[in-house]
């Protein structure tokens, strides 16, 4: 649709963005980085409030990466909202860059170090009960890897979360279905998800997180939230618009090469088709 062609012309940028960073630095992890774009560029650019220049701001609203690999996508689109210079992105991963393979709290715009997985919704859940007895009317967001909420912690935090009532807390789960070693599936298994969510006490939306009004619409309906906390379900593809990192679980923690770089950037671009 016409009001959504901004954000997908950001999006294609980013995912370009993602494979020069990644392959430029020879490591990294394209594939979960590409699945979450849509979703990072639908907060920073439609929804979340925040200031660049001011990136403690009390008002702002709160971003946990709790999937804190997925530097690629986050530093490439923390860049395009204006936290720090494009240029700081040829930079990732080299010795002496804040633009480290796992998010880091001394980058703008960054709230949490994170990488070891299973503790940021903890974190977001401590953040959206202190705005709660301050007055505060932030929101506090955090995105959730799936084979990170495999890891018992999360559903600790799922389950304060619900009892607590936090209605100003939503949970992204980006549901690519594959992790580092496989399937998601076959190595733990998650569903049924949505009910699981549920009966933790959290108003559950389930969607395409490719789709811009898909996740818009949930976005929304959080905000309009009063008695519980939020968690949207967003199916997503690992390595998103390039075919050979597509459901592929190598792409988790691999750069591309020369040749494949090419490929990967002529399918974003649309000069050639996809092959899968």
């Amino acid at each position: 649709m016409e009001h959504y062609r901004e954000l997908e012309e950001k999006s294609k940028n980013i995912r370009k963005e993602i494979l020069k960073m990644t392959h430029r630095a020879k490591s990294g992890h394209p594939g979960g980085s590409l699945s979450a774009v849509e979703l990072l560029v639908s907060l920073y650019f439609k929804k979340m409030k925040y200031d660049p220049r001011n990136p403690f701001l009390d008002k702002r609203d709160r971003l946990i990466i709790s999937k804190g690999h997925a530097t690629p996508a986050v530093y490439s689109v923390l860049s395009e909202a204006g936290f720090f210079a494009r240029e700081e992105l040829e930079t990732f991963r080299k010795l002496g860059s804040r633009l480290q393979g796992h998010v880091y709290r001394g980058v703008p715009g960054v709230e949490l170090s994170t990488g070891s997985l299973g503790q940021g919704l903890s974190v977001a859940v401590g953040m959206a009960l202190a705005a709660r007895l301050k007055g505060e009317l932030h929101r506090v967001y955090c995105l959730l890897g799936d084979g990170e909420i495999q890891e018992g912690n999360v559903w600790e935090a799922a389950m304060s979360a619900g009892h607590r009532k936090l209605s100003k807390l939503c949970a992204i789960v980006d549901y690519n279905k594959v992790q580092e070693n496989g399937f998601v599936n076959d190595i733990k298994k998650l569903e049924p998800l949505k009910k699981k969510w549920e009966s933790f006490g959290w108003r559950v939306h389930e969607i395409n997180g490719h789709k811009f009004k898909d996740i818009i619409s949930a976005l929304d309906k959080f905000d309009m939230e009063l008695d519980k906390p939020t968690c949207i379900i967003a199916n997503t593809v690992k390595g998103k618009g390039v075919s050979f990192m597509e459901y592929q679980h190598s792409w988790h923690g691999k750069a591309p090469d020369d040749e494949q770089f090419e490929k990967a950037i002529q399918e974003i671009e649309g000069k050639v088709k996809k092959t899968r």
